[in-house]
């Protein structure tokens, strides 16, 4: 007997609920100026609940060589990192349309 995914219940194997609900979030990156004149890259609007974030921070921290933490349902990044955040999520599987 196959997985049936509770979302949409299809199969596991066929499910597009990860494609979809990346397709729905509207996403947001912009830096903002912290304590002692230092810039933090801020990545809002991602839904912890459709998106495995811890993992998706690991990457994003891995990927720019950067420090960076998720909180109070944003991702925060040290440095002036938008580009390469933006490519990043864009090869995790973000559609274009998803950033505003």
């Amino acid at each position: 007997m196959t997985e049936v995914c509770p979302v949409c219940g299809l199969p596991k194997n066929l499910c597009i609920c990860g494609t979809i609900s990346q397709e729905q979030q509207k996403i947001k990156i912009y830096t903002k100026n912290v304590s002692y004149k230092r810039v933090v890259t801020v990545i809002s609007g991602i839904d912890p609940k459709l998106n495995d974030i811890y993992k998706l921070v690991k990457t994003l921290k891995t990927k720019i060589a950067c420090g960076g933490t998720y909180k109070d349902n944003v991702i925060e990044l040290q440095g002036d990192h938008i580009e390469k955040a933006k490519k990043i999520l864009l090869e995790s599987g973000f559609p274009q349309s998803a950033f505003e």
